[in-house]
């Protein structure tokens, strides 16, 4: 929650691609020494540390998206996020077979020490250095791309690319500048809403599935191993409804399952983790979904940056979700309902915001406001 403000303002200043390796590399070093911790003051130090400075998702997220295509956004979205569901079932594997939680945390973190290759393997994001004034190096590498796509590009067409570049401001400045279009406030509010309902729910149903019947690492797997088919269907969706519809269909269906799953019979162990199942896919869905559409709300000089804030502010349900299971002592259903409630509401307030797709992603204030009108309106707007 505190971290990610200063992973997102890094990462719209010293580069998606410098942030990336720094955040990977730190998050593996705090981990593997909280292996070695003799004192609880210094394996939670480690813990926030890691935390603090360790969350590479952010900055690698927004290089993924800022490198491709309007077109090929989405299939690209869904290969990148192959790699979640595998690393949670790593992670059910990984404390099932090493019940030593020293070992488990230097089998998990020590591969995060090769992000330190991500500085031969990756590009920087073309747009970031337009937008701070690198223009030379974004040239060099789209001549690079259109090479390897046997694509032949004139480099005077290059040279006379336009951006708008991105001024020293401070975090606070560009927040504020952002923020002055009361349109990007609202979609600020709603997008702060998504995050604190899917780290709610998404991180609730995880914490909540060990409590289920039978073995605890097994359900912890389910919730992980559900979300492989979810990430394909929900491309399919997204390819095909845009954006604003599929997020308030997974936000609605999610909720209504949450609430109807304490009411099913207890002797119907099959239709009880059924229904559990599907809530989790759905919270999947609107969590996919939620990290692209904020992505592709706010202009390129701070889309990391209020990507970042939100998922921060958000970070608020996660914090919540690790309590819910002591509302089991009032009535063990209590959990489901709050989860269900949560997500009613944040489909509710998707009304409140655009739609968009096939847009290409904006680099400044008024071509944000513009997102979600007709290309004929923008196209007369702009002339």
């Amino acid at each position: 929650m505190l971290g990610l403000p200063l992973v997102g303002f890094l990462s719209d200043k010293l580069g998606r691609k410098t942030t990336t390796i720094l955040t990977g590399v730190l998050g593996g070093i705090f981990g593997i020494l909280r292996s070695f911790s003799l004192w609880y003051w210094f394996f939670i130090a480690m813990e926030f540390l890691e935390a603090f400075i360790g969350d590479i998702c952010s900055p690698i997220y927004v290089l993924s998206l800022e490198m491709v295509s309007s077109k090929k956004r989405l299939p690209f979205n869904m290969l990148v996020s192959l790699g979640y569901p595998f690393g949670g079932v790593a992670l059910g594997l990984v404390a099932w077979l090493s019940p030593n939680w020293r070992w488990t945390l230097r089998i998990l973190y020590t591969p995060a020490l090769l992000f330190i290759f991500y500085k031969f393997c990756l590009k920087e994001s073309p747009r970031w250095l337009l937008s701070n004034g690198k223009k030379d190096k974004a040239i060099d590498i789209l001549e690079e791309a259109a090479e390897c796509n046997k694509i032949k590009l004139d480099r005077s067409m290059l040279e006379r690319i336009s951006f708008p570049e991105n001024e020293n401001a401070s975090f606070r400045e560009t927040l504020k500048h952002t923020l002055s279009s009361s349109k990007l406030r609202t979609r600020f509010f709603v997008c702060v809403v998504w995050w604190m309902t899917c780290t709610f729910v998404n991180y609730g149903l995880v914490i909540n599935s060990v409590s289920l019947e039978g073995n605890r690492y097994m359900n912890f797997i389910l919730t992980q191993l559900v979300e492989l088919p979810g990430i394909f269907i929900i491309t399919y969706v997204l390819i095909h409804c845009k954006r604003k519809k599929p997020l308030i269909l997974s936000f609605l269906a999610g909720g209504m399952l949450c609430v109807v799953h304490p009411f099913i019979p207890k002797d119907l162990t099959w239709a009880s983790t059924t229904v559990y199942m599907f809530s989790k896919l759905m919270s999947s869905f609107y969590f996919s979904i939620t990290y692209l559409y904020t992505s592709e709300l706010f202009p390129t000089y701070s889309r990391n940056s209020m990507h970042a804030l939100c998922s921060s502010l958000g970070r608020t349900g996660s914090i919540l979700a690790q309590q819910t299971p002591l509302l089991m002592i009032y009535w063990k259903g209590l959990p489901a309902i709050v989860f269900g409630s949560a997500s009613l509401i944040a489909g509710l307030l998707t009304l409140l915001v655009p739609d968009v797709a096939q847009d290409s992603l904006p680099d400044n204030v008024s071509q944000a406001e513009a997102l979600g009108k007709t290309k004929g309106k923008t196209a007369l707007k702009e002339k």
